[in-house]
């Protein structure tokens, strides 16, 4: 997959992610941390040889200019990439819905997807390489975790394959993790081949002592996913900086065919940075506003600022060097269509919605050699229209399935 090539590329380039994150590790205090270790972990030298990517991609589908439909990147994830696990299980759910109903044709049309399979087979390639069979995969988890069943689904598919998973908090990592003289990583005594992490992705996941954890795993030999470069990676400031003329031809030397479908799905993407381009990116959203979203460097969805709400943050920081620590995107418009969204608590009924798309993807790199590149599944998220931002978790969003019209669905594989 190209965005695998490219988050990997990027993970790799220490020039192009202090350049590029100069400006916003001055402002924003989350990535400043972030940064700090990675810096600490290039001066002592990267001590793991084996690295893992388990990234979703997500799009929306607009109308160009022609009228044919393109897909537009909102944001990719490269840490805590989640729902794997759920996405894999809603394909029964709407086909036994459709059966109920006496739609078994209709019913045959649900696309298979099993993107759990996929991201425990990433995971178990990452382990299998580290080379030590009685190492563990140490799954990092919030201490009060609302998303476990989805976790578990990649837990389970790794134990089918002899695997053994622990969970533990970074609390846990601080009071009991260690590392020995060759930097391995001991958890409770047992040794951890692979560090998966689902936290650690907002500054409220993180006190002093949950810092001085990320720092011990990242220096440790362990296989991280992802490692603290590929989660800066991942950061909006970097995917702004993609969309700069020139910057994928560098990142990804002699692959031009690569390099246009990665530019096909970018939308607009500004730099706020002080100076006149920032100045001039921010008179066209104060004098258009529907046409743009601003965007902090943060994960997790709910973060993002829509109309007047986003005039109103623009005014405040338009001449502060605060602003460096947002993008601004060109918003996507995509098509409404009626759906019916099964909510706790209110009668079915259909609204107008639109639905969102995530490809998982997963690489393994052994030193400089690619091992594994390949899509392993989608998520589809349907919402009603009135909701600008937020998620599942955030219960605006719901879980959905692709339908293809005649049988077959183009998905960006």
């Amino acid at each position: 997959m190209d965005f695998n090539l490219l988050v990997d590329a990027v993970s790799q380039n220490t020039a192009f992610l202090e350049q590029t994150l100069s400006s916003t590790i001055k402002r924003d205090d989350f990535t400043a941390r972030l940064f700090d270790i990675y810096k600490q972990v290039l001066k002592e030298g990267i001590a793991q040889t084996v690295f893992l990517g388990l990234n979703r991609s997500d799009y929306m589908f607009q109308r160009s200019a022609d009228g044919s439909p393109a897909l537009k990147q909102i944001e990719i994830n490269t840490i805590s990439a989640s729902f794997g696990g759920l996405a894999s299980r809603t394909p029964a759910v709407h086909r036994h819905v459709l059966n109920v109903l006496r739609k078994t044709k209709e019913a045959t049309q649900i696309l298979s997807n099993h993107p759990s399979k996929g991201l425990a087979l990433g995971i178990a390639k990452a382990w299998e390489l580290y080379g030590s069979a009685n190492a563990l995969v140490l799954l990092i988890a919030q201490e009060k975790e609302r998303n476990v069943f989805d976790q578990r689904a990649v837990e389970n598919e790794l134990l089918a394959k002899s695997i053994h998973v622990i969970r533990r908090s970074f609390k846990d990592v601080a009071e009991r993790g260690s590392l020995d003289q060759d930097r391995r990583l001991f958890m409770d005594g047992q040794e951890v081949a692979v560090v998966y992490f689902r936290d650690g992705y907002m500054p409220s996941q993180y006190s002093p002592q949950n810092w001085a954890a990320r720092l011990l795993l990242e220096r440790s030999c362990a296989v991280k996913c992802p490692d603290i470069a590929t989660q800066l990676a991942g950061t909006k400031k970097v995917q702004q900086e993609l969309s700069r003329t020139g910057v994928l031809e560098m990142l990804l030397p002699g692959q031009p065919e690569a390099v246009a479908r990665l530019r096909a799905t970018f939308a607009g993407l500004y730099s706020l940075d002080m100076g006149e381009e920032g100045d001039r990116v921010i008179a066209e959203a104060l004098a258009a506003p529907n046409r743009f979203v601003l965007k902090p460097q943060r994960e997790g969805g709910g973060n993002n600022l829509y109309g007047e709400e986003m005039v109103q943050t623009l005014q405040r920081l338009k001449d502060s060097e605060e602003r460096a620590s947002y993008i601004l995107m060109e918003k996507i418009e995509p098509e409404p269509f009626g759906n019916c969204l099964l909510r706790p608590g209110s009668p079915a009924r259909v609204v107008q919605c639109i639905s969102e798309l995530g490809i998982f993807g997963v690489y393994v790199r052994q030193g400089k050699t690619l091992v594994m590149n390949k899509h392993v599944g989608h998520l589809l998220r349907t919402k009603a229209i009135e909701h600008a931002d937020g998620g599942v978790a955030a219960g605006v969003a719901v879980l959905d399935n692709p339908y293809p019209e005649g049988g077959t669905v183009p998905l960006p594989f």
